[in-house]
């Protein structure tokens, strides 16, 4: 088990409002063994693959901005939130903090937690899959990607690009059928050899263009049609998939997106269907951000999914 930081959870005390006056850094504790089934926050302080796949770095300190944003928000859930610590790409190791990540990933769902990985580069979506498929090893294990990018790139060794094309090639070797849905795909930022190596794979795909008032309900549709075919998700975020104009402090910004009220949309979607096994929320880049909106945003966004997705 990893030993948090807790000195990021600092801010403002409401003593004079009382106990209903309550901030998360008040509220969020260590993750430790035998606690309550809750939310359990893992770091993944990781750009190797980012570095590696050409990308501007920065990622690695992602976890703890996000963290900081979340330290001052009021408190209005029920279900507990824990710090369970960050696992670190110090040495350039990426692929032995992945493996790391999965260790961490399956010990916090079989404790009966709802583990939610703060990255990181989207190399850490490997490591999160690793996790579920040790933890729930008979399941049917469905990928909901919500990213502009498909991150199929076959590139070796592995980098923030390859993820899912990962999670394929291991599919394969166990005789597994890879089920994988992006949401919120640019057309100019995928080669057209990305587009053919999805179909190649059987990949399911919306694109950024559908998320408009006349076709978002197919979106969404095809959304449920999706989990209603697997027996838990993996439910993997990429911040990029949000409008640069909003969310400017990732690798790449999105010339376009999916603006932020239908990604909270398509969140509360998949978390209705009480199967989501973990999370993770990547590729906020501090380096590149103003005034800490991005960090504003995700810390929005983990808000969500600690309100919504309880054990």
């Amino acid at each position: 088990m990893l030993t948090p930081d807790m000195s990021v959870w600092t801010g403002r005390v409401d003593a004079a409002d009382g106990p209903s006056a309550l901030r998360w850094h008040q509220m969020v504790k260590p993750l430790t063994p035998g606690c309550q089934a809750g939310i359990a926050l893992i770091g993944f302080a990781c750009d190797e693959g980012v570095r590696r796949n050409g990308g501007r770095v920065g990622a690695k300190d992602g976890p703890r901005a996000i963290r900081q944003a979340l330290a001052n928000l009021a408190w209005h859930q029920h279900c507990p939130v824990y710090d369970g610590g960050d696992v670190r790409c110090d040495d350039g190791d990426m692929e032995g903090a992945q493996a790391r990540l999965a260790e961490v990933v399956a010990s916090a769902i079989a404790a009966g937690h709802r583990p939610l990985v703060l990255g990181g580069g989207h190399e850490t979506a490997w490591g999160t899959f690793q996790g579920i498929v040790s933890a729930r090893p008979k399941a049917t294990v469905g990928i909901i990607n919500l990213d502009a990018h498909f991150d199929l790139r076959a590139d070796e060794p592995g980098n923030s690009g390859t993820p899912f094309n990962q999670v394929a090639k291991w599919c394969a070797e166990n005789g597994r059928l890879f089920h994988y849905l992006v949401m919120g795909i640019s057309a100019s930022s995928n080669t057209q050899a990305l587009f053919d190596r999805a179909r190649q794979l059987g990949v399911s795909w919306v694109p950024d263009v559908m998320f408009e008032p006349r076709q978002a309900e197919d979106a969404f549709n095809r959304l449920r049609t999706f989990a209603e075919a697997v027996d838990v998700i993996h439910l993997s975020l990429d911040l990029d998939v949000l409008p640069g104009s909003g969310m400017p402090a990732v690798s790449a910004p999105a010339a376009r997106g999916v603006p932020l009220e239908l990604v909270e949309s398509l969140i509360g979607v998949i978390l209705d269907t009480r199967n989501t096994a973990a999370a993770d929320v990547v590729e906020l880049n501090p380096v590149h951000d103003i005034d800490n909106h991005g960090a504003r945003v995700a810390a929005r966004l983990v808000v969500q999914f600690a309100s919504e997705w309880e054990p």
